[in-house]
């Protein structure tokens, strides 16, 4: 018997961790196509920026693998499963036997069809050797597009001022992160911005990446070239189910799965941004690309894979986004909808902005920016489902905590731990 898991992020861990709560002996093996230890892909910028060391971005010790017998196989990508002999195929041609699976194959940039995609000097921001890459060029003084204004996008533009390189980003909707942002947000993160020195160009299509050989600059649909000395390609990311596409597992955007972290097919289950799980606010199975839903996602199905009968079913969307002077956290619900109601708090002197969506008497989701204290007590109403009527009133006022709860909810609290 052995555990086989595809993939070696956050989720692998959690599976990792999971597995050797239940079954301390039996192997484990974890295959890779990237030749690193297992780290946190939001350091990725913080590394580019000057901020972290390499050591810094991994995600558990040195001796994880040992410690927990795992075999790894780094560097060498999973070509194909062949789920009825239950092997997993890679790309040198070796057969890896499997009693368990897990994918966790993550997410994969967006790419779009542009001519001159493929040039040098045209960077995806999604892996560490993404940032190795654009730390060659990325000097002091050197010009960069970033071509989209997406969260990775616009923490790949900090990292890039930091390091003294002058910036333009371009982007074809309205407003910066349209998803999260609503008008009023999206105009404070691009006033910071171009506090920066970075120029922002909304409403605006790339038609075609100039140069030879090397990217030198961008064509737009309205006929303006723009020049510089690199490109990074930002647009979003998206479920990474190419090793399992025209196969018997059951995709939709990505690998769908039940509150077990199982797939449809017997003895193989899904975790991270590769998977469809529950989102309990909407009450749905959707794509949920956070590290700490990847986590417990890989958790629960490594305890399930060992025998154990564990259920997750409380994610949702939670984001934490430090952008120079703005500190950003998101969680849950981000438009208007049925049944929603919308609560504002806009202080313009203190730069601080603050935005609840409540239905039907419960939280389902915020937005807060540069008053963050409070975003714990926020994500624990939401996942605890609580009834908010009675102090609706002062959410999100100064002086709002713990103490603000009914006095039954704090000691329901206090007990849980």
């Amino acid at each position: 018997m052995n555990y086989v898991i595809i993939g070696n992020s956050v989720a692998a861990v959690g599976a990792v961790e999971g597995i050797r709560k239940q079954d301390k002996t039996t192997p484990i093996i974890i295959i890779s196509d990237e030749p690193y230890h297992a780290y946190s892909r939001p350091l990725i910028s913080y590394y580019l920026g000057r901020q972290v060391t390499q050591e810094s971005i991994y995600y558990r010790t040195e001796d994880f693998y040992r410690v927990n017998r795992v075999e790894l196989i780094l560097g060498i990508k999973a070509q194909q499963v062949d789920f009825d002999r239950k092997e997993v195929i890679l790309q040198d041609g070796r057969r890896i036997n499997y009693t368990k699976l897990l994918i966790a194959t993550g997410g994969k940039p967006l790419i779009p069809p542009l001519e001159g995609i493929d040039k040098q000097n045209v960077f995806n921001f999604s892996k560490f050797d993404d940032v190795k890459n654009i730390e060659k060029v990325a000097t002091e003084g050197s010009k960069a597009i970033v071509v989209g204004a997406s969260f990775s996008g616009l923490k790949a533009v900090e990292a890039l001022v930091q390091r003294g390189v002058k910036v333009t980003v371009i982007d074809i909707m309205d407003r910066i992160m349209p998803r999260v942002f609503d008008e009023a947000a999206s105009q404070m993160a691009l006033k910071t911005l171009e506090k920066y020195g970075v120029e922002i160009l909304l409403k605006s299509t790339v038609q075609k990446i100039l140069g030879d050989k090397t990217a030198c600059g961008i064509l737009l649909q309205d006929g303006r070239e723009l020049f510089c000395d690199f490109i990074i390609l930002a647009m979003g990311i998206r479920c990474n189910t190419d090793l399992v596409k025209d196969t018997k597992i059951n995709i939709n955007r990505g690998i769908i799965v039940d509150n077990k972290m199982r797939t449809n097919v017997p003895d193989v289950y899904a975790a991270g941004d590769v998977a469809e799980g529950y989102n309990f606010i909407e009450q749905r199975n959707t794509e949920i690309p956070i590290i700490p839903n990847a986590y417990k996602q890989g958790e629960t199905a490594g305890e399930n894979m060992a025998g154990a009968d564990k259920i997750f079913d409380k994610g949702f969307v939670m984001n934490s986004m430090p952008l120079f002077d703005l500190s950003i956290v998101s969680a849950g619900v981000s438009a208007p909808g049925e049944g929603i109601n919308i609560k504002t708090i806009y202080d313009q002197g203190k730069n601080i902005y603050k935005k609840f969506y409540i239905k039907n008497n419960r939280l389902v989701g915020y937005l807060l920016i540069n008053d963050i204290d409070r975003a714990g007590i926020y994500t624990d109403l939401i996942r605890r489902k609580v009834d908010i009527s009675s102090f609706e009133n002062k959410l999100g006022k100064e002086g709002f905590g713990f103490i603000s709860l009914p006095k039954e909810l704090r000691k329901h609290i206090i007990l849980e731990g």
